[in-house]
């Protein structure tokens, strides 16, 4: 067997990802290697301070973390093999003996519309031994797919900390609630984190498959909140199938009814999970999901755009009737929706870029992402997103450059734009059209490609001590 192959996770612990939204990983790696690295980043932080976004080339070493068949394995299993190591890296450095506000990660400061379905996920490492009186990170098992914590009675209760010997490593999806602990103690408390991106829809699983059907994972930790229908979808959604939940359940009126209500409740668990257990009502569900869909309540809208992801080409039609809708807020969640549904969105392609001149701000941003979902018809596609890069808005710019790189060479149209954006005043924007370049890699795209990087090339050994 090739030890460098990745170690794929297994469907429980794919179960418990989706239902958890976090795994710890166990590599192989001596304690002398993450003493030397701790070793460095003591360094770099008392004489040049955060490295942030340059920590990869600062520490060289590091790099051999994510080419460990432990981590490629588990970043494989849930982002698929064509996953993105994304421009945005952090070091977090905790001394303090205050615990950390309880948040979600926002996509580098802009508010944008969570996916259900793992296109993001973040990597955290420690280097050092991390008890809990050191301050590691807490998160929130289960909280991933939910914009609140209200359904949390003790924050403290099911609260999953990540401590132990150095180098422990924990993969979480992007969206989940998470703090930084009390730091007790007199020393730092280093935590690194990489953030990964899915380039592409599943069609198939990625990881080591065995069973078909869903199951509740027998390591899974939380306990606070229960939705098979929503984990269902997921687990279908990586397998490669979309809307595989719809109808599969004889139509109920009085069910219909009860989960319309709970759909309209102000509690987002049990709006969400009425929302997805709708599907199985097929046609019947997908209606009242529509109707929910238009209502003026942010929250129900929002729950209802999230079941019609799981109807599949049943709700295309449907959400194409609600671009036309006057409020800009009924849109992108119908924008969104359609995003996640694929392929089976193609044939409204046209009206939704139209709703790129002079739309909505947040409409814009979720249509440069739904556009790179989509991904076909690609030549028009891509003229959206050449139009996207050039908007005013650097959310929409950055986010237009990351769906670019979904369409691989069939964004070839887009290197001239690509090119210009690599002067872009945002970090972010320059980055992913480096990343674009690089995954649309006709020649054309690899000498501007190459171009930039040498013309950028950042020394890692040079500092203010050491200038040449």
């Amino acid at each position: 067997m090739n030890q460098n192959l990745p170690k794929l996770l297994t469907d429980d612990q794919m179960q418990t990802f989706i239902k958890d939204g976090v795994l710890r990983l166990k590599t192989d790696f001596s304690n002398e290697f993450h003493a030397r690295l701790l070793e460095q980043l003591n360094e770099v932080f008392e004489n040049e301070g955060n490295p942030g976004n340059n920590v990869l080339p600062r520490i060289r070493e590091l790099r051999k973390v994510f080419e460990h068949p432990v981590i490629t394995g588990a970043l494989t299993s849930v982002l698929g093999p064509n996953y993105l190591m994304h421009t945005h890296r952090h070091c977090h450095y905790n001394a303090l003996p205050k615990a950390g506000a309880w948040h979600k990660d926002s996509y580098w400061g802009f508010e944008r519309m969570n996916n259900h379905h793992p296109w993001w996920a973040m990597i955290m490492y420690f280097p050092q031994d991390t008890p809990i009186e050191l301050g590691p990170t807490g998160v929130m098992p289960g909280s991933h797919n939910y914009k609140t914590r209200t359904f949390v009675q003790d924050d403290t209760e099911e609260e999953l900390t990540a401590n132990g010997e150095a180098g422990t490593f924990v993969l979480i999806h992007f969206d989940i609630w998470h703090r930084s602990t009390s730091n007790l103690t007199s020393q730092p408390r280093y935590m690194l984190k990489f953030e990964f991106m899915r380039t592409e829809a599943p069609s198939e699983p990625s990881w080591d498959y065995k069973d078909s059907k869903w199951r509740m994972p027998a390591t899974s930790v939380a306990n606070s909140v229960q939705s098979s229908a929503m984990w269902e979808d997921t687990w279908n959604w990586l397998r490669g199938e979309i809307g595989s939940l719809y109808g599969t359940e004889t139509v109920n009126e009085e069910k219909i009814v009860q989960l319309a209500s709970q759909l309209a409740e102000d509690d987002e668990p049990v709006a969400l999970h009425a929302a997805y257990e709708l599907v199985r009502y097929g046609d019947a569900g997908k209606n009242v999901l529509l109707e929910a869909l238009r209502s003026d309540n942010k929250w129900t809208s929002m729950c209802a755009a999230y079941g019609l992801t799981a109807c599949g080409q049943h709700a295309a039609e449907g959400l194409g009737l609600v671009l036309n809708d006057s409020r800009k807020r009924q849109v992108k969640h119908a924008v969104f929706a359609l995003g996640e549904l694929q392929h089976h969105a193609a044939r409204l392609v046209p009206q939704i870029i139209s709703l790129l001149d002079g739309g909505d701000v947040k409409v814009r941003r979720t249509i440069a992402d739904a556009l790179g979902m989509i991904g076909e018809p690609a030549k028009e596609i891509v003229e959206g997103l050449i139009a996207c890069l050039k908007d005013e808005d650097e959310q929409v710019r950055f986010t237009a450059a990351l769906s670019l790189l979904r369409l691989r060479e069939a964004a070839a149209p887009a290197i001239p734009y690509l090119e210009e954006a690599l002067e872009d005043d945002n970090r972010y924007v320059r980055g992913h059209a480096v990343e674009a370049l690089r995954y649309i890699n006709t020649e054309e795209a690899r000498e501007v490609l190459i171009n930039e990087l040498i013309q950028s090339r950042w020394c890692s050994i040079t500092t203010k001590t050491s200038t040449f």
